[in-house]
């Protein structure tokens, strides 16, 4: 997808109102001035899922989930960016910019052409010429209600079903040739490109068809046929099944990858919807990436033969650089998920892939099953595993599967490291040491201090004048980063007023910008009335703390040192001494106190 103007982008998050969108996926009670709920993302009883209509934005002080209108449909439709923000501008009406910069009526035109042929194949399955079609697909489980389901059809086997179907829609043989559906005569002229085939849609995550598989009836080959590439359909990187499966995916924490289009059916009629599968290809790095931006984990369903087996190593190859983990399920031999679902039945199917082994652990045994006693044997398996061991993205699951390899074939584990290096391209691989945790643990008192500083920046931004004290006095942490990362903003934007946060969610880290939603949804304390004096406030505590900090080294310092050393320390006290006492007439004589 093309990069969405910023202008765009911004039109949307004006337009929408954030309590409206989440208020149609959670039931949220006003309180103050926000509104709260059980958060969507995790399970709690008390709701900690509060809403900001002035700001436009959501935090869970349960999960730390927050974000825009636009983060709240990524997060719970398990989208992209440009796929949320263009979910959202569709609803509201607005144009975006397609992908590359190509013309919008050209894309739109496909995506019509598209509709036709589904409505087209749809009419047919339902027709008398297409009876055939019915009866396999009832021989193979599904009736009428799986076909509506899933959009099924019936290609007719003619030359031109599609072709007049278009041309009745008002659409070109040439759009037709460019959305996939039709192939150019020699003397002139178009023709269908599927025909006599049981048809399956393939939508992108936006529900637009982009393209089409076709199953021939009886002997034909080839057997599976899909449309062509095109500008809307990239095999490499279309996985059938979305967007049905988006939903499933984020609920499960999983996605499930088969082969086919009724394997993929399988698994959602056996309740199993976040299984996706692959469009006439195997998995490529673009479907890694695809997927690793949806969940951590994925599940391998492959056919329960050698092909099958062969499958589940080539997956890995694509899935492990992306950090992903990744089990595979073991079928019976000459079984795949469809065959299993009609023999065993859904409870079967599901418990199967409940019971999914680490896919790598599958291919160590399957590689020893013959045994590796030799030299020459221990050999053949460590070049065969180390590959994929090497391609583990996390260093700490990497050494335990070196350990685990070594184990298995009976060789040092220096030995099976150093070929794993040389797989890795001569990249060493680090022993792991986990150091100990350290944490820091932020004092109740100090990060009340902070979200005040916070909430003043983000009430009124005139008070970023102060923000030169910030830098020598907060501590350091995200909670500092995120402050003075405030404050520049507020210099930039200047005049008076609220800040929109929304530009720092890509300059700080996550957890700086959760510290941000965090305080933003908060409802302001009772003294909190003036933003200056309660940024003033705050930042007189941390001054107060400072100045105890140094009184108590300078304490400590005066046991340990001899009487010529002390004296100059006990003037740098007198000191300390007087300007505390300057600061308390200060705030006798009516500057701010920090509570």
């Amino acid at each position: 997808m093309g990069r969405i103007p910023e202008a765009t982008i911004q039109e949307i998050r004006d337009r929408l109102d954030i309590a409206d969108l989440i208020g149609r996926y959670v039931e949220l009670k006003k309180a103050g001035r926000n509104w709260k709920g059980l958060c969507p993302f995790h399970q709690e009883k008390t709701p900690s899922f509060n809403v900001n209509p002035d700001r436009q934005i959501f935090h869970c002080f349960g999960c730390q989930a927050g974000g825009d209108v636009i983060g709240f449909l990524m997060k719970h439709e398990n989208l992209s960016f440009p796929e949320a923000a263009r979910a959202l501008a569709h609803e509201l009406g607005i144009s975006v910019p397609e992908a590359d910069g190509r013309d919008q009526g050209v894309v739109e035109a496909l995506v019509r052409a598209n509709q036709v042929a589904q409505e087209l194949y749809r009419r047919s399955l339902a027709s008398d010429a297409g009876a055939h079609a019915r009866a396999y697909l009832e021989g193979r489980g599904l009736g009428p209600e799986d076909w509506e389901r899933f959009g099924i059809g019936f290609a007719p086997d003619r030359w031109d079903g599609v072709a007049t179907a278009l041309r009745q829609a008002g659409l070109s043989g040439e759009t037709g040739e460019k959305a996939g559906l039709l192939a150019p005569r020699e003397r002139g002229g178009h023709y269908d490109r599927l025909r006599g085939r049981v048809t399956f849609p393939i939508h992108d995550v936006r529900g637009r068809i982009v393209g089409f598989g076709g199953r021939a009836l009886g002997d034909a080959t080839p057997k599976y046929l899909n449309t062509p590439e095109t500008p809307l359909f990239h095999k490499r990187q279309a996985l059938y099944g979305f967007p049905a499966a988006l939903e499933p995916v984020r609920r499960a924490e999983r996605a499930i990858v088969c082969e086919g289009y009724f394997d993929r059916i399988a698994l959602a009629r056996a309740g199993l919807g976040e299984g996706l599968a692959t469009c006439g290809t195997a998995l490529t790095p673009d479907h890694g990436r695809q997927l690793r931006r949806r969940t951590r984990q994925v599940v391998l369903l492959f056919d329960g033969d050698a092909a099958g087996r062969t499958a589940v190593e080539r997956a890995l190859e694509v899935l492990l650089p992306e950090g992903l983990r990744v089990r595979a399920v073991a079928l019976p031999a000459g079984e795949d998920p469809d065959s299993f679902l009609l023999a065993h039945g859904a409870t079967a199917l599901a418990e199967r892939v409940a019971e999914a082994e680490d896919a790598i652990a599958v291919v160590l045994r399957a590689a020893l099953a013959d045994g590796a006693a030799s030299p020459g044997e221990k050999a053949d398996a460590v070049a065969r595993l180390g590959p994929l061991v090497a391609r583990v993205a996390d260093p700490v699951e990497r050494a335990e599967y070196e350990r685990r390899l070594a184990v298995a074939i009976g060789v040092e584990l220096a030995a099976v490291r150093e070929a794993i290096r040389r797989s890795r391209g001569g990249v060493a691989t680090p022993t792991v040491e986990l150091p100990e945790a350290s944490v820091r643990r932020l004092d109740p008192r100090e990060g009340l201090q902070l979200r005040r500083l916070a909430r003043a920046l983000l009430r009124d931004r005139a008070v970023a004048g102060q923000r030169e004290r910030l830098e020598a006095l907060l501590p350091t942490g995200p909670e500092r980063q995120a402050i003075a990362a405030l404050a520049e903003l507020a210099v930039e934007q200047g005049g008076e007023g609220a800040l929109d946060l929304r530009p720092l969610e890509d300059r700080l880290e996550k957890a700086s910008f959760a510290f941000l939603l965090s305080a933003a949804a908060e409802e302001a304390e009772a003294d909190e009335v003036d933003a200056a004096h309660t940024f003033a406030a705050a930042l007189q505590w941390f001054e107060r703390r400072e100045r105890r900090a140094r009184q108590r080294e300078t304490t400590r310092r005066l046991q340990d040192l001899d009487a010529t050393d002390a004296r100059a320390l006990l003037a740098d006290k007198q000191r300390q001494l007087e300007e505390r006492r300057a600061a308390q007439r200060a705030a006798a004589d009516g500057g701010p106190m920090a509570g």
